[in-house]
């Protein structure tokens, strides 16, 4: 039998034949996969081709055969991901406020390629059904990289920080001054991206939203910030801030209904304390940065929670109680 001009490739054009044309329900004849060879340039015989299965399940792939009628039929069973795994990927980078449309179904479409192009269909058809929102700086996607790459190489970074105009422009902060900042950490919150890092300029550490870092770039200097980590809880500090919004750190005190116990344990984690009382109510003491998030978040819930303590961020709610009165009764221009 003559070679074919891409003979020495044959076990590669069976593998990418196999792995994108079958699964668990499409398998190809020997025939057809010998078609399929042709066509790439490769001559092989039904002899040869037991000899190339048995070289690729060697390898660890898994070639599998069923027969049906007068016909053998060969596909890929197991994957280094199940569909439904995929399934799960594909809707976590469409729903990801951070990542562009463009470059949400680029990563979409290299995940369809670890599966069949059958089964890439029920990827793309997960695609279809999404509406979200989604940035429009389309850098954040190289953000995420550089700020690993700094944090891997203990590296302070600079770089510029932007806020949204109401003509829809990008307005740079600070006047366009650089930000010199080390980074320790990326935070995930409410379906944004966060980078949590030591400010040079004020000596605290802050966080900041990743799709609106302009330009990033390490810049020279060593990071900074190493005793204030030694004491960093990530996932505590997450609980605290709402929405990513600072404010003073203190322990505040709720009552509430016992049915809302679980909105409560949901936000703070199980390792808050709560007091039941006889009149199906408890009492419960969180850690929060004290916000008009955090305020508007207690009011958001009603009237069975209630903030007790202490009396400084009482004070607080009341004067947002008198605000949100002030500014929306009748014929009020404020």
């Amino acid at each position: 039998m003559a070679k074919g001009k891409n003979q020495k490739l044959k076990l590669l054009y069976l593998l990418k034949i196999l792995m994108e044309e079958t699964d668990e329900s499409h398998g190809l004849t020997r025939q057809e996969l010998l078609d399929r060879l042709a066509s790439h340039g490769v001559n092989a015989d039904r002899k040869t081709l037991y000899t190339d299965f048995e070289e690729l399940r060697t390898f660890g792939i898994d070639v599998l055969s069923e027969r049906h009628g007068n016909d053998w039929f060969y596909y890929i069973g197991s994957r280094e991901f199940e569909l439904a795994e995929l399934k799960l990927l594909v809707d976590t980078v469409q729903s990801a406020k951070f990542i562009t449309e463009r470059k949400s179904q680029a990563l979409i479409n290299k995940l369809e390629s670890l599966v069949s192009r059958h089964e890439a269909g029920q990827l793309h058809r997960q695609v279809l059904i999404s509406g979200r929102i989604k940035t429009m700086n389309e850098s954040v996607y190289y953000n995420v990289d550089k700020i690993h790459a700094a944090i891997s190489s203990d590296s302070r970074i600079q770089f510029q920080y932007f806020q949204w105009n109401v003509w829809k422009e990008m307005v740079l902060r600070h006047d366009g001054a650089s930000y010199h900042v080390s980074p320790w950490a990326l935070v995930w919150d409410n379906e944004n991206y966060y980078m949590v890092g030591y400010d040079s300029a004020s000596q605290k550490l802050r966080h900041y939203r990743v799709d609106k870092m302009l330009n990033i770039s390490p810049d020279g200097q060593k990071r900074e910030g190493q005793e204030q980590m030694k004491h960093f809880d990530i996932s505590r500090y997450s609980r605290q801030l709402f929405g990513m919004f600072g404010g003073e750190e203190t322990n505040v005190s709720l009552e509430a209904k016992n049915y809302m116990a679980g909105i409560l344990i949901d936000r703070f984690g199980k390792d808050i304390p709560m007091f039941p009382k006889s009149d199906g109510s408890f009492t419960a003491h969180v850690n929060v940065a004290v916000s008009p998030q955090f305020l508007g978040w207690i009011i958001s819930l009603g009237s069975d929670i209630r903030i007790t303590g202490p009396e400084s961020v009482v004070q607080m709610m009341q004067e947002e109680a008198k605000r949100l009165l002030k500014q929306y009764e009748k014929g009020s221009n404020s």
